[in-house]
């Protein structure tokens, strides 16, 4: 009798496939609701993809790139801030972490340092939470702000504009993280 095994992974995953909840949200329905479903997803996906490292998310890819999951971080915070804040709530919001002088600081100032990642991660929370209750609060996905860059622009657009833009950074956070300490996820 032969005896067979299941194949394995190459590494360990972040969670098993039958406990991840993260991406059970509504598939039809409520346009707002699928919306906010998908991005709060990714979030958690970034959440989740930097969860256990502290100072090593300052760790970077490979010379001379600056990326780091810090960096990733600290770049959404600001990502988060400008749509939401300046361009739809139309507060004077400059970024946390980069400016006109910086225009790389976000991921130039992710720095090992403790301070620096409960800062980056504070401030994240912030502007997630101001963007959440700014969602919750409109009312339409018509509301809209205009922006230097794309001109006029709808929480609708921003919404998946936003869910986009954590899709293609959270594929970075998978590469990062792998190369920290091997671990890979969904």
């Amino acid at each position: 009798m032969t005896e067979t095994t299941e194949p394995t992974r190459r590494g360990d995953l972040f969670v098993g496939v039958a406990t991840n909840r993260r991406f059970e949200g509504p598939t039809t329905g409520d346009e707002r609701a699928i919306l906010t479903d998908v991005l709060a997803a990714q979030r958690s996906t970034l959440e989740l993809k930097c969860s256990g490292l502290g100072a090593d998310l300052a760790r970077r890819s490979v010379p001379p790139s600056t990326l780091s999951l810090l960096g990733i971080v600290r770049h959404l915070a600001d990502v988060e801030r400008r749509w939401f804040r300046e361009v739809l709530a139309g507060q004077d919001a400059p970024a946390h972490f980069s400016s006109r002088t910086d225009p790389d600081g976000d991921f130039e100032g992710a720095v090992p340092d403790d301070a620096v990642v409960e800062r980056a991660w504070a401030l994240w929370r912030a502007e997630v939470a101001f963007a959440e209750r700014f969602t919750i609060e409109a009312p339409d996905l018509d509301v809209a702000g205009e922006d230097a860059w794309r001109g006029t622009v709808s929480l609708r657009w921003v919404l998946i504009h936003l869910v986009e833009e954590y899709a293609r950074h959270n594929g970075h956070a998978d590469l990062l993280r792998e190369r920290i300490d091997g671990a890979i996820g969904v």
